[in-house]
């Protein structure tokens, strides 16, 4: 037998490695946390052996009224942080993009710094800007007669929303400034020539030919708010009461202070399947809209 049929090209080789790895960090985790969501399992028990109790944990998940209020606030949550981001970043790009814009390469740079802060650090500077005692931001509305409690149960998840589009526009303005980039000129110089100017360029022209990269941004920055923790932690806690605990802290909270991984593991593959259906609805209908 000719063992040479048989061996692996090396090329292939080079990417055992990494397929282990992604096996041990990835594979291997979601199927662990797939199996225990069909057990009765408690972290202070692990090693003590869990009953499988079916599709229990996701009915008991599904029933639950505080399931659906955490998951109507992560969606609100995503669809107001990257409908803003998504406004002001084109905006901004599109300023950029113009070569006439005065300080062009020095906004281009300063926009981008909001992104080098971790989600944590932005929460706790937020969580004590906006304080009503001793925030910055309060007192200067109380000088011109404005009192607003940022974090009280009617603003504070449109606050979070508020931090969210403060740290990721800049994300999303590099974004749809590289896609504009990439767009031919000519299309643009032939339109000039016919008269076009200004708004016309933009909404007839700018914003057509970038519908694939819009597409991508709106998806890379949804998928990311979706995620949303740390400002959560850092500032409310989920509070006042439930409004603003979003999915991912409510998961930390099931499966890490009330030790129900069960439940916890339950309650993220139906998160992962809420998020594929608004992702590929989203996908789908933008796809459309990129080939028409």
């Amino acid at each position: 037998m000719n063992t040479k049929s048989f061996s692996i090209p090396f090329k292939y080789r080079l990417l055992i490695p990494m397929i282990v790895v992604l096996l041990i960090i990835i594979v291997f985790p979601l199927a662990y946390s797939f199996v225990i969501s069909f057990q009765d399992a408690e972290i202070i028990k692990i090693g003590q052996g869990s009953n499988f109790v079916g599709l229990k944990n996701y009915i008991k998940v599904v029933s639950d009224r505080i399931f659906w209020i955490v998951m109507r606030n992560t969606v609100v949550y995503v669809l107001i942080s990257v409908s803003i981001e998504f406004v002001i970043g084109f905006f901004l790009a599109n300023l950029l993009y113009n070569k006439k814009t005065f300080g062009r390469s020095f906004f281009r740079s300063t926009f981008l710094t909001p992104l080098f802060i971790t989600p944590i650090a932005v929460g706790l500077i937020f969580r004590f800007l906006l304080n009503t005692q001793i925030g910055v931001v309060p007192k200067l509305l109380q000088l011109i007669g404005i009192n607003i409690n940022w974090f009280d149960s009617k603003l504070a998840l449109f606050s979070m929303c508020l931090i969210d589009v403060w740290q990721w526009t800049p994300l999303m303005i590099l974004l749809l400034l590289a896609g504009m980039e990439s767009l031919p000129e000519e299309p643009f110089e032939a339109a000039i020539v016919d008269g076009a100017r200004g708004w016309r360029l933009t909404f007839y022209l700018t914003l057509p030919m970038l519908k694939p990269v819009i597409l991508a941004s709106i998806v890379i920055r949804m998928l990311d708010a979706f995620k949303v923790y740390e400002y959560i932690y850092a500032i409310t806690r989920g509070g006042p009461g439930n409004a603003t605990e979003c999915m991912q802290y409510f998961i930390y909270r099931t499966g890490f202070t009330y030790f129900r991984a069960g439940e916890a593991s339950a309650m993220s593959y139906i998160f992962i399947i809420v998020i594929l259906i608004i992702v590929i609805i989203l996908f789908n209908v933008l796809r459309r809209e990129a080939k028409s």
